[in-house]
């Protein structure tokens, strides 16, 4: 049996603004400082990890480095922009209540919850293209997201999984993984093979570990959110 733990970031300042984020790269807001905290604190109880993997953005970086901190724990840490958050194209930096109000309830729920509907798409020529970070400096052109549905975030997440994050675990380490509601929507809907209409219904709590027993076979035995 394998155990492993993954933990959505600790409440940014956009998530306290009510802001769709995306790749935009904000900071932890003091209650998400607070909850990657008591996160650390849960853990330390009964959890030992030697590798965590996070993405490559600051919000799901700090609530590692606040949880292990919490811990007392140094360990390696894994970084890649494959766990970022799902990418909101357009509609990034935008207040979701004045998205609701323009274009109605229904498009709205589309572009927030669907699993495979893209929001509006940004132009190469827009300052939020990612092409324009220096964190992406390594990736191909066409690795650079416009926008995303959390299909497509499910197809550039799962070949890390897969590649990376599953020997590990079959390596019988103790993982921890720091990232992002769609991002691990993405990882929750293969290791608990649901569709994706199941899984667009499925809230992920900022801060909370969850916490898999799997099988031999990478199947859950239990699944338990701290």
């Amino acid at each position: 049996m394998y155990k492993i733990v993954i933990v959505r970031h600790g409440e940014s300042v956009w998530n306290k603004e009510n802001i769709f984020t995306g790749w935009t790269d904000v900071e932890l807001s003091d209650l998400g400082r607070q909850q990657a905290k008591e996160a650390g604190q849960t853990l330390k109880e009964n959890f030992s990890f030697d590798l965590a993997f996070a993405s490559v953005l600051k919000r799901a970086e700090e609530t590692l480095d606040i949880i292990l901190k919490e811990m007392g724990v140094i360990i390696p840490i894994e970084k890649s922009w494959r766990l970022n958050e799902r990418h909101y194209g357009a509609l990034q930096g935008m207040n979701k209540n004045d998205i609701k109000n323009k274009y109605g309830e229904k498009k709205f729920l589309e572009w927030r919850r669907s699993y495979d509907i893209q929001p509006p798409a940004l132009e190469k020529t827009d300052e939020r293209y990612p092409g324009n970070d220096p964190l992406y400096a390594d990736l191909k052109e066409n690795e650079l997201p416009l926008t995303e549905s959390l299909k497509d975030t499910e197809a550039r997440v799962m070949p890390y999984w897969r590649g990376k994050i599953v020997p590990e675990i079959m390596a019988n380490k103790k993982i921890l993984i720091s990232a992002h509601g769609n991002s691990i929507r993405a990882l929750i809907k293969n290791i608990e093979n649901l569709s994706g209409e199941e899984i667009a219904k499925v809230e992920i709590p900022l801060g909370k570990p969850l916490v898999y027993e799997l099988d031999e076979s990478l199947k859950p035995i239990t699944k338990n959110w701290l």
